[in-house]
């Protein structure tokens, strides 16, 4: 049982904060999930949340760049596990403006309503490209930030707004650092449902951008208990913690291991626009966890290339279930 009262998380409609949020409820915490407000009333994947939390957690919804909707989703609230953020690359070519209005003021809105209403713990998510390409590996929370796209400059934006509070008012934050998190209900603008999808819907060549790249992919019950361990752990205020595998794979041969779990022959072809440009791509990510192992407990269950393959397996029985595909445009590029 939580030591908190009331959670907030924000982006608890998106990908892993859907994830999060039934996690949260199985293991008795009062939740409040703040999604983004719509005129269809719909609550993205919460829609289709597991029957045993269904029912069971409140929703608020609203704007993250909305600083009074903000406060007022905080009301009554005791933590927050801030998501919310836009986090796709390309989208943030041509729309940077966007970026730093959702990801950075809108972590300023969270920063400040939590420091007004005297919450006793934020946590921040922050994302393994603020890092850029790995200098050195594996990569530790030491490791220099550098934007390669608005994108990630952003995030390094709102990561240090979320350590000025702490270091100016003492605002109890701490930063988890999650490295590719890929599993069911992913936007398929990742290139692990990028794959899974194009396999399922027939396609025999596969269109990607660059191959050659390295990522630490983490399967998102991973992901999810790592955010659950920062909440729940004094250690962390202060902190910017990584969250990842300690494993590193090329896409391309991610791309074959997902060919080779779904029994089919796939051949790679680049597409011409799903390309970063050139100082842009981020060549190598491979996550040093050490930090999340001490201070946290924290340990990926999910590790090395069985787990890798495990995960895979799990995502793709998801993908593949009727109806799943229905709800992704295969056949065309997800900006």
């Amino acid at each position: 049982m939580s030591k908190y009262g009331k959670v907030l998380v924000t982006g608890a409609d998106g990908f892993i904060g859907s994830h999060l949020t039934e996690t949260l409820v199985r293991q008795g915490y009062d939740v409040r999930a703040f999604t983004l407000y719509n005129s269809f009333n719909t609550w993205g994947w919460l829609d289709e949340c597991a029957e045993d939390v269904r029912g069971q957690f409140e929703v608020f919804a609203g704007d993250i760049r909305d600083a009074y909707g903000v406060r007022e989703a905080l009301k009554g609230c005791d933590a927050v596990l801030h998501l919310a953020a836009l986090i796709a690359i390309p989208y943030s070519y041509h729309s940077p403006d966007t970026y730093v209005d959702t990801n950075i003021k809108g972590t300023l809105n969270v920063l400040q309503a939590a420091r007004e209403l005297k919450l006793s713990k934020v946590i921040h998510t922050s994302t393994s490209e603020v890092y850029g390409t790995a200098r050195f590996v594996p990569i530790t929370e030491e490791h220099p930030l550098t934007g390669q796209s608005p994108y990630s400059a952003t995030k390094i934006g709102a990561d240090q707004m979320a350590m000025s509070f702490y270091r100016s008012f003492e605002t109890p934050v701490g930063i988890i650092r999650p490295f590719n998190t890929y599993g069911p209900r992913q936007s398929a603008r990742a290139v692990i449902p990028t794959i899974i999808t194009q396999i399922a819907a027939g396609q025999e060549k596969i269109k990607l951008g660059t191959i050659h790249p390295t990522r630490d992919f983490n399967y998102v019950a991973d992901t999810v208990n790592g955010f659950i361990a920062m909440l729940e752990s004094d250690k962390c205020i202060g902190e910017e913690i990584n969250i990842g595998s300690n494993y590193e794979i090329s896409i391309g041969d991610t791309a074959k291991i997902i060919g080779e779990v779904m029994n089919k022959n796939i051949e790679i072809v680049s597409d011409e626009i799903r390309l970063r440009p050139e100082k842009s791509e981020v060549e190598r990510l491979w996550a040093d966890n050490s930090k999340a192992k001490r201070l946290l407990q924290w340990q990926p269950e999910y590790a090395g290339l069985e787990g890798f393959r495990r995960g895979l397996g799990e995502t793709i029985e998801w993908f593949t279930k009727p109806g799943a595909l229905s709800k992704y445009k295969a056949g065309q590029y997800n900006v």
